[in-house]
């Protein structure tokens, strides 16, 4: 397989399979407390209505995904659909999935059911970089944008047509048809720094970016922009009743594609239907709870022990595998497959997925330490990132919530990169980099928080990563270790 230094989903591809073990995790989220008993099916009927339930979350994951991130938007930055969300400053607000903690996040909501074809334009990479994919709201790449995207960082007038839409469009576009109406991009504005001169020049560069209705295109449409920076913008997916809400509001409004008509009867039967309201009545529910809980333990257990070391020597990892790769490449329009498993497990930790493999960036996952046990929020740990790291922009390392998946909260700082002016860098170029609920003393700049009352987990980034990294893997990053 060729270019596979790629970003987002599209780098996972150096996967496999490790020991099988069952992990469950400490805990769910804070919305969960409901789904504590186990269902216990009376009959056989309940039985089967229960493993489709099941089955429902672990195939809804990347849609509920959306959706999560969609109501926060109108919940907590209050933005309607054609309209942009963003971040002036990168914080721990930022409750989306394992996102990066150096860039400032841009989402534009797309919907094309009322107003037509939508016009999503991108500023060439001039003053600065907008990189990011433009998706369905099942989070199936459409296009890249940006340098290592189909405008090769000339920018573009993105055309997002609604489904089924065959009248003429215009010339000048780059036209993209949805399969469903509702669509979104997950977009990033690189600053050259973390000061407050290169974040606010970042600010100003996005901001060059359009979104309008290409009906209105006559009439030079203001795009509406709604800076989240300071408010709590939650898009943790919900493990209680509210998932399956979410995808029932999915499948209500948007068109069945093809490869999911297997899976209409399945939905029907725990009372998730087209065209009818969604009232499980209370047994209906408490199976729902309890089926809810029990897939995302599964994905969990998928997500930690079904993934080899990415390098011989450490517990870093890659999570998902070279099937889903290509299906998602290809709109998942290969007829023998569609890994829904690992797709599933993906959606529980990230977000957005990539149409072109390309020059991008790679990220490396680990849940556990040297020794094999959970990074704990109680202890302290030091990574050593070796000096000459193969990442022509820069890297990262940035701390989550293992329970959740996100940034964790109330927190100073979530991540260190070689972008911090006052990072500390040992005399042979490596960087010490350290982890726990205090700083160790006079390691301030190389040190991230944690919280002392669950696990966490690790993602170290690399940004337009060397082809050397992935073709002579003569650099290597070791383990996190617990240190006094």
């Amino acid at each position: 397989m060729k270019n596979i230094f790629i970003p987002l989903i599209a780098v996972f591809l150096f996967t496999g399979c490790t020991e099988k073990k069952t992990i469950k995790t400490d805990n769910i989220s804070e919305s969960t407390n409901d789904t504590s008993t186990v269902f216990k099916p009376a009959n056989i009927e309940e039985q089967l209505k229960y493993h489709r339930a099941i089955e429902a979350v672990i195939w809804g994951m990347p849609a509920v995904n959306y959706d999560a991130m969609y109501q926060a938007g109108i919940r907590d930055a209050k933005a309607g659909s054609n309209q942009i969300v963003y971040w002036s400053r990168p914080e721990w607000k930022n409750q989306t999935l394992t996102p990066n903690a150096d860039a400032l996040y841009i989402f534009p909501f797309m919907n094309t059911k009322d107003t037509g074809p939508v016009v999503l334009e991108i500023p060439p990479a001039d003053t600065g970089s907008i990189v990011g994919t433009i998706m369905d709201c099942w989070q199936l790449a459409l296009e890249d944008v940006g340098p290592a995207g189909v405008d090769k960082g000339k920018g573009g007038k993105y055309l997002i047509l609604p489904p089924g839409y065959k009248k003429t469009v215009p010339a000048g576009y780059i036209v993209l048809q949805s399969p469903t109406y509702e669509s979104f991009a997950l977009l990033r504005s690189i600053p050259k720094s973390n000061s407050d001169a290169d974040l606010a020049n970042a600010v100003t560069y996005l901001k060059r970016i359009k979104l309008y209705p290409l009906s209105e295109t006559a009439k030079s449409p203001q795009t509406v922009f709604k800076d989240s920076y300071g408010t709590l913008f939650n898009a943790a997916i919900p493990y209680n009743m509210q998932f399956f809400k979410s995808l029932d509001r999915i499948v209500q409004t948007q068109p069945w594609m093809e490869r999911d008509k297997a899976l209409i009867n399945t939905l029907a039967s725990i009372g998730i239907q087209k065209g009818k309201p969604f009232n499980p009545d209370a047994k209906t529910q408490s199976m729902m709870l309890s089926a809810v809980k029990q897939a995302h333990e599964w994905a969990t257990n998928y997500y930690e022990t079904q993934f080899e070391p990415f390098f011989k020597t450490s517990r870093w990892f890659v999570p998902s595998n070279p099937e889903l790769i290509k299906d998602v490449g290809e709109g998942f329009s290969n007829p023998d497959s569609y890994p829904i498993d690992v797709r599933g497990s993906l959606f529980t930790t990230v977000f957005s997925t990539i149409k072109h493999l390309g020059a991008g960036q790679f990220y490396l996952f680990v849940t556990r330490d040297k020794n094999g046990q959970p990074l704990d929020g109680n202890k302290n740990y030091q990574l050593h990132v070796p000096a000459n790291v193969p990442a022509r922009q820069y890297w990262s390392v940035t701390l989550y919530d293992f329970a959740t998946h996100t940034l964790i909260r109330d927190v100073s700082h979530a991540s260190r990169s070689s972008l911090k002016a006052d990072l500390k860098k040992n005399e042979d170029g490596s960087v010490d980099i350290y982890f726990g609920p205090k700083p160790p003393a006079g390691k301030e700049p190389n040190w991230v928080p944690t919280k002392q009352d669950g696990r966490f987990e690790a993602i170290f980034r690399l940004y337009a990563p060397d082809k050397s990294f992935f073709e002579k893997k003569t650099w290597m990053l070791p383990d996190i270790e617990e240190v006094e």
